[in-house]
């Protein structure tokens, strides 16, 4: 695989979505920077990237309605909850828009009208992604800060899929194919991007990640419905030290 982007150089203090700019203090060397290097790139592409951690100071939710479902939760969940809609505002502010409480419809967040965002978690990060006013992009973004052994692959990937893999294990991004991590963050991005507001898919809810096909598609992966192949998404896969990070970029063209 010749066409994956290489890593981007380390994140400048204009970089950092959040707090004018600055970095903040939590966010010394860790994965919360190396997202913050991707900043340029979602920017760029007409996104706005968005990073949060269960451990930096955590303020009031800002409206009852998250506040409520905020408290129905479990300590843990609770904090991975709350840092993911401060990650979702953040992503908004990049964009140039404010929110407010970001509430839930099961397990769906409710966003004011002309803002949405993509949120996903891994080890107390939480990061989202939200598009720019006026573009019609797809959103699905996904961290995986644990790299998923070899044999996971079966819950993944079916045969048409299995040459996208490294030969060996070798170390993530080191080999000329695709770690079973990049797949599955790839195609948990792109599921989000192709389901519709309720969460359900246009051409019928797919059963797994396996009802997704990923295919080679320039610097990054097309993803597809396998029932509905013309029904599909680019998506990008970034390296997050020893784990990654994927984002949907825009809508795929048919293939012939």
């Amino acid at each position: 695989m010749t066409g994956r982007p290489a890593r981007p150089r380390p994140a400048t203090t204009e970089a950092w979505p959040v707090q004018g700019g600055r970095e903040p203090a939590w966010a010394a060397e860790g994965p919360e920077g190396h997202l913050a290097a991707l900043y340029p790139l979602l920017a760029a592409a007409g996104l706005g990237l968005g990073v949060a951690a269960v451990s930096e100071p955590c303020p009031e939710p800002p409206g009852p309605a998250e506040e409520a479902a905020a408290a129905s939760m479990p300590p843990k969940r609770r904090m991975e909850f709350l840092a993911g809609r401060r990650a979702a505002r953040r992503a908004l502010r990049a964009v140039g828009l404010e929110c407010g409480e970001i509430p839930r419809a099961g397990r769906l967040p409710v966003f004011p009208p002309g803002r949405a965002a993509s949120i996903s978690h891994s080890t107390g990060i939480a990061v989202a992604v939200a598009r720019a006013p006026g573009r019609d992009l797809p959103l699905g973004c996904d961290l995986e800060l644990r790299p998923l052994p070899r044999g996971a692959a079966r819950l993944v990937l079916r045969a048409d899929e299995e040459a996208l893999l490294d030969d060996a294990e070798t170390p993530l991004g080191a080999g000329a194919a695709w770690s079973v991590t990049e797949l599955f963050s790839a195609k948990e991005a792109a599921w989000k991007a192709l389901a519709g507001p309720d969460g359900e898919h246009p051409a019928g809810p797919a059963g797994s990640l396996r009802d997704l096909r990923a295919c080679p598609a320039g610097d990054g992966l097309r993803v597809c419905l396998r029932t509905e192949p013309a029904h599909a998404v680019r998506v990008r896969v970034a390296r997050v030290g020893a784990g990654v990070f994927s984002y949907v970029v825009g809508r795929a063209a048919a293939r012939g």
